[in-house]
């Protein structure tokens, strides 16, 4: 379950300015996050330049441990530690920032079914590639998972983390998918994305909502991590106006606002 903050405790941080230290921590880049956290870590960065709500982002190797879900990644703000997308939107809407406060209530229950669906589909076809496809795990997640620890402990980790993933995919029955049928998976959910974008900048119209904020997180990431093979990336790239769609984010929100210096590029 992801870690939510009291009520008391939101209550109480609406009237604290953001500070200008706040940080949000993540796993190694370069040669520790997988997929799906650096998906997860991308989509509250966006969310919160969305914001315009200042935040550096740390790397540690035991981030994942650090956090008080067991998620990445998760956000110190004064006193507070908070953990993945969901509670982080409903923390920062405590503090006064919204990004859909402008939807009606039928607006916000569609924006809330496409977010779930992005959790269901992309987040869980992530998993599924890293610790359940057998060319993926030899070559790529084994040894990043446990790259920043020493013999046997990386293995130890690795295997530990693989048995939990493919328990929770046996249980919500992705446990006999084969590849091809995770793939065709992602392609429905592309689709339904592409068409509820159609040709808005955004997908309620113009201005972007934490379902922007969690949809970019994810198609960037896919398009931007090399993999074994191409096939993921692939079906993302079968719909232009979602590469679109990524692409206008990281100009306007990463690669406009660091000015060429710490920008992300969409290759």
């Amino acid at each position: 379950m992801p870690y939510v903050p009291n009520y008391h405790c939101l209550v109480s941080t609406a009237v604290e300015p953001w500070p200008e230290n706040a940080t949000l921590y993540q796993q190694l880049k370069g040669e520790q996050i997988l997929l799906s956290d650096n998906a997860a870590s991308l989509a509250v960065q966006a969310f919160l330049q969305m914001c315009n709500l200042p935040i550096k982002v740390v790397c540690r190797a035991n981030a994942e441990y650090m956090s008080p879900s067991g998620k990445v990644p998760f956000i110190h703000v004064g006193n507070q530690v908070v953990s993945e997308l969901g509670p982080i939107v409903q923390f920062v809407k405590a503090k006064g920032h919204s990004l859909s406060d402008g939807l009606d209530e039928v607006q916000k229950a569609e924006m809330k079914a496409y977010m779930e669906l992005v959790n269901n589909m992309l987040l869980t076809a992530e998993l599924y590639l890293q610790w359940c496809d057998e060319a993926t795990v030899g070559e790529i997640t084994h040894a990043r998972y446990g790259s920043p620890y020493p013999w046997p402990l990386n293995r130890i980790l690795a295997y530990q983390k693989q048995w939990e993933v493919k328990r929770k995919m046996k249980a919500i029955g992705w446990g006999n998918k084969t590849l091809d049928q995770v793939l065709e998976d992602v392609d429905q959910c592309c689709q339904a994305l592409s068409q509820r974008l159609g040709t808005q900048p955004y997908f309620f119209n113009k201005q972007p909502t934490e379902l922007d904020a969690l949809v970019f997180g994810h198609l960037y990431t896919i398009l931007t991590t090399q993999l074994t093979n191409d096939e993921l990336s692939e079906k993302v790239k079968n719909y232009s106006n979602l590469l679109a769609f990524c692409r206008r984010i990281e100009q306007h929100y990463f690669e406009d606002r660091a000015k060429g210096s710490s920008s992300i590029r969409l290759s």
